[in-house]
């Protein structure tokens, strides 16, 4: 069995003590102001974390204080957001309203612009007809006041009555003073009177329609009827118009034999009134541009004269 080594052992534990009692004397001779030193440094250390633990808690109530306010500026700005939203939506309707309208508008002012246009040409022309149908209603009014003149000795013994019509002029012309009884050849005071009639009728634009009318008696020698009789005058009337000047183109001749009286056919005197010639001015239906012509001098029939034809004795139509 080994021996232990008691002088390594002990010097072992002297060694110890040794140093185990240095550090009992640095204690003990170090001790309080190491104790100083802990109190001052554990001092120091809890007012350091003290003063930043308040300006943290402080700076973090500040966050939260902000950030309360920046969620409520959230919400009001979402909810105004919202707000804008619809009104911008609104709006664009509204915008997309007007811009339907504007281009109705814009279309409804290029429409009355041309209706204006045309109204403007229109009214032109419509003065420009109208002085030109007063310059020929002035003509036909000299040229009837003319006829009425230039008849006036037929007028006053009764052989010419002279209508003044809405379009134009009636002439009734008695059987005495353009033929004798029976006979379709004008004599000399009816080529007289045709020559005062065509002068003025040469004058004026309108159509003419001779008319040849009878009594019922039925007429003898050399005309089959009435209608032959009535057809033989007017032509004559027409004939000697159209040697005088007037336009053919203008004039119709037309027969109406008994079956239009002016009077009864029960008298003398009625049957002396339906043997007559009748010319009748029309004025034309339309001017160069299609429109029709103005009224004339006169808005209502009126007779220029009272006068009627005289009565006739003879049998003949």
């Amino acid at each position: 069995m080994r021996r232990c080594d008691t002088r390594s052992w002990d010097r072992t534990d002297k060694q110890r003590s040794a140093v185990a009692g240095a550090s009992r004397g640095w204690f003990l001779r170090h001790g309080r102001l190491v104790a100083t030193c802990g109190v001052l440094l554990l001092s120091t250390v809890g007012c350091v974390t003290q003063g930043r633990y308040d300006k943290v808690a402080g700076e973090r109530d500040r966050l939260a204080t902000l950030r309360r306010e920046h969620e409520n500026r959230i919400e009001q700005l979402e909810a105004a957001n919202k707000s804008l939203t619809a009104e911008r939506i609104a709006l664009i309707d509204e915008n997309e309203d007007l811009r339907i309208s504007s281009n109705r508008n814009e279309r409804e002012v290029t429409r009355l612009v041309r209706v204006r246009s045309q109204l403007a040409e229109s009214l032109e022309s419509s003065e420009t007809l109208l002085a030109t149908r007063s310059a020929e209603i002035a003509k036909m009014r000299s040229s009837y006041d003319g006829l009425i003149s230039d008849l006036e000795d037929e007028v006053s013994a009764g052989q010419i009555h002279i209508e003044r019509l809405r379009t134009g002029l009636k002439l009734n012309l008695s059987e005495e003073i353009l033929f004798s009884s029976g006979s379709a050849n004008l004599n000399a005071s009816g080529t007289a009177v045709l020559k005062k009639v065509s002068r003025r009728l040469v004058e004026l634009p309108h159509t003419i329609t001779v008319e040849g009318h009878t009594d019922d008696v039925p007429v003898a020698r050399r005309y089959p009827s009435n209608w032959e009789l009535a057809a033989a005058r007017a032509s004559s009337v027409v004939r000697l118009m159209i040697e005088l000047g007037v336009e053919p183109d203008r004039l119709k001749a037309v027969s109406r034999a008994e079956f239009a009286p002016v009077a009864s056919n029960d008298t003398d005197e009625g049957r002396a009134k339906n043997r007559r010639i009748e010319i009748q001015l029309d004025a034309p239906t339309n001017d160069s541009n299609g429109n029709s012509s103005a009224d004339h001098p006169s808005a209502e029939p009126s007779s220029a004269t009272s006068s009627q034809p005289s009565p006739d004795d003879s049998p003949a139509s």
